[in-house]
């Protein structure tokens, strides 16, 4: 006969109370960057077609990009940039079917975080 004394059961895990390792988190970020990225070259393509239109159309873009809400897009568009990059190598050699160990994968987790804060140090720095 079926149980049907359901309070006493335990609740399956969920995000409310079970916390995500940062292989999962960095997965999820990985995506979201990937998307924001697309949005970023969305807003790259309308800059050059501004300079491609004339000059009063690529005096607005300019301003747009130039101001404080383009420099802080600009600057997130980056960051999500070098993430993306060093985390799709770790899938790269993730792809070749080696580093799959639970401390070698959290390892690189970090290293690639380190790298991606490095690159856009450097970035802004060169820039």
């Amino acid at each position: 006969m079926a149980d049907v004394n359901r309070g006493n059961r335990p609740l399956s895990p969920h995000l409310q109370v079970y916390r995500l390792p940062l292989n999962a988190n960095l997965s999820i970020l990985h995506r979201i960057t990937g998307v924001a990225m697309a949005f970023a070259g969305v807003l790259i393509v309308w800059y050059f077609l501004a300079l491609a239109t004339g000059p009063e159309y690529f005096e607005t873009a300019s301003a747009v990009l130039t101001s404080w809400f383009g420099d802080i897009v600009l600057f997130l568009s980056m960051c999500a940039l070098w993430f993306h990059f060093m985390n799709g190598i770790r899938h790269l050699i993730w792809d070749t079917g080696s580093h799959f160990g639970q401390k070698t994968v959290n390892r690189s987790a970090i290293i690639g975080l380190v790298a991606a804060a490095v690159m856009v140090v450097v970035t802004v720095i060169i820039g």
